[in-house]
């Protein structure tokens, strides 16, 4: 193995980047522009992308002459078409401060995708799945012919599924009446609805493991349970509307991989679907990428752990090579 003395012997150094907003389509060298446009879209992940960006500035620094790429997360769901992206608000609004759906775990949702197709023998071009990333932060992927055509996250994570401490999809007016009857503040809105809700805010536990193990003699343990399992069953079933066919149904993030409990309960019941999982298989302790449906079922439940550094590494790799060429 190759020990590596100094950064400049590397061949390229990718990043991932949380938000592309809508000036990105594909993976990209860095440069000026780059960074420029970076710094422009972090109004919208102000979490995120400046560290991403301290992040890079340091590397470049420590590197010279090495070409970097940043990778986003938001770039696969660029393929959505604009009625499936667009906010029903003041269309004006909308477009001057970009404001719409985005999406977010890109990088996840395609590499286990690529992954799901190369298993079944399909070409990724051709291939329809619906993909649930299901961690701390937790979205479902409509995928079409190997493009994303929908995805339950929105202009930030905060769209979409129950996660760890996120409310996911709510009527956005019980903010506002929170905010009238003085329980809130508006400077406190972002830490209740993305650290205080979610399994957390139910039951007192963001981990999926912990809410399992106490739902024996937990009630609201038990309610976070099925609340989380049925959210992800109502987009399992509007992708279906919305896909038609289905080949695959991917499981893959750290609850998707390693929570049989969570797996049975989301596919309970939707053998009317087509969607038909094997008691054993799911609950055998079998690691890596594997087929858990019962025999005969009209679609294929597979359990992927994702490899976003992976897909980082490959993406990084083709930008440069392209490059060059």
């Amino acid at each position: 193995s190759h020990t590596l003395h100094d950064l400049s012997e590397l061949d390229g150094i990718g990043h991932r980047i949380v938000h592309g907003g809508e000036s990105f389509f594909s993976s990209m060298i860095v440069d000026e522009s780059v960074i420029k446009k970076i710094e422009d879209i972090s109004p919208l992940a102000p979490l995120h992308n400046p560290g991403h960006l301290a992040g890079i500035k340091n590397a470049m620094k420590e590197s010279k002459n090495v070409p970097h790429v940043v990778v986003f997360d938001t770039v696969f769901h660029q393929s959505m078409p604009e009625y499936a992206y667009r906010y029903a608000l003041p269309y004006d609004v909308c477009k001057t401060h970009h404001i719409r759906k985005y999406g977010f775990h890109g990088t996840s949702h395609r590499y286990v995708c690529k992954q799901a197709a190369k298993m079944l023998g399909i070409e990724f071009d051709k291939f329809n799945a619906i993909s649930l990333h299901l961690g701390n932060g937790a979205s479902a992927c409509a995928v079409q012919n190997g493009k994303s055509i929908d995805t339950s996250m929105g202009l930030s994570p905060l769209e979409g599924l129950i996660m760890g401490t996120r409310s996911g999809d709510m009527d956005p007016a019980v903010v506002i009446y929170l905010l009238n009857i003085g329980v809130l503040k508006w400077n406190e809105i972002d830490n209740f609805l993305n650290k205080k809700s979610g399994l957390f805010g139910i039951c007192g536990s963001s981990d999926m493991r912990e809410v399992v193990a106490k739902m024996q003699n937990d009630e609201r343990a038990k309610l976070a349970f099925e609340m989380f399992c049925y959210r992800v069953k109502k987009y399992i079933g509007s992708y279906y509307a919305i896909l038609g066919r289905v080949d695959a149904l991917i499981f893959t993030g750290g609850i998707g991989e390693n929570a049989p409990n969570t797996r049975q309960k989301i596919c309970d019941d939707l053998k009317h679907l087509g969607i038909h999982i094997n008691h054993e298989l799911n609950f055998s302790d079998k690691r890596g990428e594997r087929c858990i449906d019962e025999e005969g079922a009209k679609i294929k439940t597979l359990i992927i752990p994702t490899n976003e550094e992976l897909e980082i590494a490959i993406e990084t790799a083709r930008v440069i090579k392209e490059r060059t060429l």
